[in-house]
Formats: C-alpha cells, sequence, structure tokens
C-alpha cells in the first residue's frame, strides 16, 4: 500500500531533509538519506491537483478549459515574479491549423497491364495529408520500395542514393535496421534511433521529393498495432506557416502488413525479402510495377493556442539560459460519455506542469542565477508536438546560447525509486550531471525499458534536440525502494493499460508523491548546476544531433 501524502508528511520531510543536508556528519545510511531526499516543494501536490481538476476541462487547446488553464498559469507564473515571455504578457501565441479529412479514397495500384486493386481506407491503408488544402490528389504515382527510408551520414547510410522519387510513392519499413537485427553495431541496435521514427521517414520522403509516403506497419516495430494506427483520430493539427505545408509529401499514411504482403508478392516477391535486402548499406531502391492513387478531401480551421513562458535573468550571462518545460495540454471534454466527460491528464501532464511550477518557485526562492533559466509550459504536445516546436523555430533564447534543456512528462506518482529511468540513454553529456545527483540519493541511473520504442522521439523535448539542444527527459522508474522492481513495473503497466489518456487518468490524493519530490531535487540539481556554471554540455560522438549543434554554436 502507498503512504497517503499530506503536508505533515511533506513538512517532516522538509526538516529532515534539511538536517541531512546542513549537518558535516551523516547519522544515517545512504538508502535512508534517500528516502528523507524527497521533500522538495511543499506546494507541488496543490499545483498538481488544480491542473488535474475538473475546473481545467481537460485542457484542450483553443478551448475554454485552454482559457483556463493559461490564466491559471499566468497567475502563478506572476505570484512567483518570473519575468514573462514578453512586456506585458506570458503568453507566446501558437498558430494552428485543424485539418479533417472528411473523404479519403481508396488506395488504387494499378499494374503495367491495366489490372487494379483497391486498397480500403483504415482496413489496409491508412492516409491523410498534412498540407493545408482542401483537396488532395496523387494520380499514377510510380510505387518504389526505398528500404527504411533513412539517409544517415553518421552511419554512412543511404536509402535514396542514385534515386530520383519526384512524384513517386515512396513505400518503407518503420523502425531501422539495427532492430530488425538487434546488432549493437548497427545503428544503436535495439534502441530505436530518430531516423526509425515514423515522423522522420515522412520528412526525409518530403525532402526527396516523394508524392506519397507509406510505411510498412509492423506491431513490434512500431511499438503499437494496427488498431492504434486505424483507431487514432484522424484529424491533423499543423502549425500555421505562409507555404501551408508545401515543403511536405501531398500524402503520408500506413500500410497494413497484409496489404503490404499482397503488393509485393504481386511482383514476385516479399516482406523478408525485401528486408533482407534492406539490412545492407549497399541497397539500391526497387522498383515496383505498381501506380498509386488517391484522393483526399480536407476541412480547414484555424486555430490559436498559448505556450506560457517565464524566466529569471541570469545575473552574468542573461543570454545564455537553461530550459525545463512540460506540456500542459490535453484531450478536453468528450460529451458522450455519459458519466465522466473530463480527459483531466493528471499524470500527462499535470505533474509536469506542477513541477514546473514548482522549480521556478525553487529557483525565485535563491539568489539569481548567473545564466538566465526560463520556464516553459507549451500547448498541443498531445496534436503533434506543436507548442514545442514553435517555441524551437521562435525561441526566447537563441538557440545556440540555449545551454541544454530538462523535459518533464508524466510525472513518478508511485513512491521513492532507487532507477532513474532516462530517455534516450547514452546521448549526452547531460547525464554524467544527472548521474552524479542520483548517487547522492543513493539511486542509479538506467535507459527505459523499451528503447525500441523511441520515446525519446515522442514528446517536447524532441523538437529542441532536433535543432541541436541538449535535452534530459527522465523520470523516477520501476526500481521501488518500498516494493521492489516487480512491483514498480506492474504500476507502469496498469497505467499504460487502464489510465494512459483515459478520462480516469485523474489525480489521487492517495499517491505516494514523495518520488516525484525525488526527481524534482534531482531536475532542481543539474538546472542549478549548469545555470551557474560555465560548461556546455555536448551530444556524444556519434549522436544524431550533435553535427547539428555545432553548426548552430558555430554561428
Amino acid at each position: 500500500m502507498t503512504q497517503q501524502f499530506t503536508p505533515l508528511l511533506l513538512a517532516a520531510a522538509s526538516a529532515s531533509l534539511l538536517l541531512v543536508s546542513c549537518s558535516n556528519q551523516n547519522t544515517t545510511s545512504p538508502a535512508e538519506q534517500s528516502l528523507l531526499q524527497t521533500s522538495f516543494n511543499a506546494n507541488f501536490a496543490g499545483y498538481f491537483q488544480k491542473i488535474a481538476s475538473d475546473d481545467m476541462q481537460g485542457r484542450a487547446p483553443a478551448t475554454k478549459g485552454e482559457e483556463n488553464t493559461v490564466q491559471y498559469l499566468e497567475q502563478q507564473f506572476s505570484r512567483l515574479g518570473l519575468t514573462p515571455y514578453s512586456a506585458d504578457s506570458y503568453r507566446q501565441s501558437v498558430p494552428v491549423v485543424q485539418i479533417d479529412p472528411v473523404k479519403v479514397s481508396a488506395l488504387t495500384l494499378t499494374d503495367n497491364r491495366g489490372g487494379n486493386t483497391s486498397l480500403s481506407y483504415k482496413t489496409d491503408m491508412m492516409a491523410w495529408s498534412t498540407r493545408m488544402l482542401q483537396q488532395i490528389d496523387v494520380t499514377d504515382s510510380q510505387v518504389v520500395f526505398v528500404g527504411y527510408g533513412i539517409v544517415a551520414p553518421e552511419y554512412n547510410w543511404n536509402d535514396y542514393a542514385g534515386l530520383d522519387v519526384k512524384g513517386k510513392t515512396v513505400v518503407m519499413l518503420v523502425n531501422d535496421p539495427g532492430y530488425a537485427t538487434q546488432d549493437p553495431t548497427l545503428f544503436t541496435g535495439n534502441a530505436m534511433t530518430y531516423y526509425g521514427r515514423w515522423t522522420y521517414k515522412y520528412e526525409e520522403a518530403a525532402r526527396q521529393g516523394a508524392a506519397m509516403a507509406l510505411i510498412v506497419h509492423e506491431t513490434d516495430a512500431a511499438s503499437y498495432g494496427w488498431n492504434v494506427v486505424a483507431g487514432t483520430s484522424p484529424i491533423r493539427f499543423e502549425l500555421a506557416n505562409d507555404n501551408k505545408n508545401l515543403h511536405k509529401a501531398p500524402v503520408e499514411g500506413w500500410l497494413s502488413l497484409d496489404a503490404a504482403e499482397k503488393l509485393f508478392a504481386a511482383n514476385g516477391t516479399s516482406l523478408k525479402q525485401l528486408r533482407e535486402q534492406a539490412l545492407s548499406k549497399a541497397f539500391k531502391p526497387v522498383p515496383l510495377n505498381a501506380k498509386a492513387s488517391l484522393s483526399i478531401s480536407n476541412n480547414l480551421r484555424e486555430l490559436n493556442s498559448s505556450n506560457v513562458i517565464g524566466y529569471i535573468e541570469g545575473s552574468e550571462k542573461p543570454d545564455e539560459a537553461i530550459i525545463y518545460m512540460a506540456h500542459w495540454d490535453h484531450f478536453g471534454l468528450d460529451f458522450s460519455r455519459p458519466d465522466d466527460k473530463v480527459f483531466n491528464g493528471a499524470q500527462d501532464n499535470a505533474g509536469g506542469v506542477a513541477a514546473l511550477l514548482a522549480l521556478a518557485e525553487q529557483f525565485k526562492a535563491g539568489p539569481p542565477p548567473k545564466r538566465s533559466v526560463a520556464f516553459l509550459a507549451v500547448t498541443v504536445e498531445e496534436r503533434g508536438l506543436l507548442g514545442s516546436a514553435w517555441y524551437a523555430s521562435n525561441p526566447l533564447f537563441a538557440l545556440n546560447k540555449t545551454v541544454a534543456g530538462i523535459n518533464m512528462d508524466v510525472i513518478n506518482v508511485y513512491g521513492p525509486m532507487r532507477d532513474v529511468m532516462v530517455f534516450g540513454y547514452g546521448s549526452s553529456e547531460l547525464e554524467p550531471i544527472l548521474e552524479k545527483y542520483a548517487r547522492a540519493q543513493n539511486r542509479y541511473i538506467a535507459p527505459e525499458p523499451t528503447p525500441q520504442d523511441g520515446f525519446y522521439y515522442r514528446s517536447d523535448h524532441f523538437n529542441l534536440a532536433k535543432k541541436g539542444v541538449p535535452m534530459l527527459y527522465a523520470r523516477g522508474g520501476v526500481d521501488s525502494f518500498i516494493h521492489g522492481k516487480d512491483w514498480g513495473l506492474k504500476q507502469r503497466r496498469l497505467y499504460v493499460r487502464d489510465y494512459y489518456h483515459k478520462v480516469n487518468d485523474e489525480f489521487d490524493a492517495n499517491w505516494d508523491l514523495r518520488g516525484a519530490q525525488q526527481d524534482l531535487h534531482l531536475y532542481y540539481q543539474v538546472g542549478h548546476e549548469l545555470a551557474n556554471s560555465d560548461s556546455w554540455p555536448n551530444w556524444y560522438q556519434g549522436k544524431e544531433f550533435r553535427a547539428v549543434r555545432a553548426a548552430s554554436l558555430a554561428q
């Protein structure tokens, strides 16, 4: 049974931590010290409960729920004395376009003899367009298999070498060759790289000029089933821009495994054979005997949302900054539900926003840091990481002056944990700093349990990482001090099964928030050290963002 979190417990733990911190002689064991180092901010639970409350109406962007949430965050930032984003406001406007595909045709494949194969929407394939146009038509586009659809200079890998795919339909495999072989010398083995993410594959296909980009769905390699691909709302959200996303491929989508096998069989080959070819650096794209046609009709709606940004100006280097970030948005209201209509998003991500406020409060309680420290509550994460993407393109602090950042998404509510789970483990020089303070809590850092799922590329920090800023995404893991690892793993599984993106992700007064307090202590120590030093932590050699960082710093 977890211990109920109360102000009395916080006060007692705070007093204990103060005694431990101020004493020159430790009178407790390292394990006991770790459990004592769990009170960081007495207001954290209150922030958490308020942001997860029904008052916020599920925090959907461009709704009354957004206005309630943003007003609350503005009030707290002002109360804490943070400097606002602009002269008179903590809000950074984020223009968004909602793209609703009201009609998607079947995908028609025509062979050289005029024979047609029709693939049904949602059953055999999924397709959409992120172009902000009402009508999208791709007609008789030559189909080409392009392996994993990867161009990765640091791995000496180019699936598009010697190929012009302008106007063509590219079909590719999900994940990357390292996952397929489990060879640690190929990409990063089981751990997914950026090149394994479907978002990257669509981006690269667009750079190559493809008309349609289709990924073959495989449950293990994608980390989710076809029901997730076909059952998720087809509505897309994109950042508004002058060229209406015409730089993106006209059509993006997925092929079901069965549909892909039929396509390959009609060309006298199979997924197995093509994968074997695709696992070689010498891979050559394979033209298929098929031309693809598909049409999409969209309804477009322009929306406006807001990031909420405040900062503490550095006393010596105000133009250099450390960033803390968490997304405030969730899924709003579902009026079709008779009993519980509110997607409260407590763990995802009211807790992260509460952590942001707690950290801001702690920094304001001390002397001004030498470097600036910024606190970003970003919007539209649940619909494509758009608020953080907007910030990355319109930063308050230049990205080549942004030293590093820490992202908080889904806070630990299961009590003190021995392990600090690092997403994208082995990425940057932020990890040794984190490890130093984790050891002081008698804890250890470790990779996330499922690195093949690529979670490092699925939260807001990724948009800054893509532009070179070293970003840390870590939290208390599964190795419970009190209950052990099996228990911790069970809690994570239950969360994903019963609470993740469901209406019953609600604040629970019986949660053991000492683990969250542990992690807040770590987040603060890492940021405080960087904010008061001259160091510039980098990506490790061979990481996909190191070259981008070098180019940024050289400007």
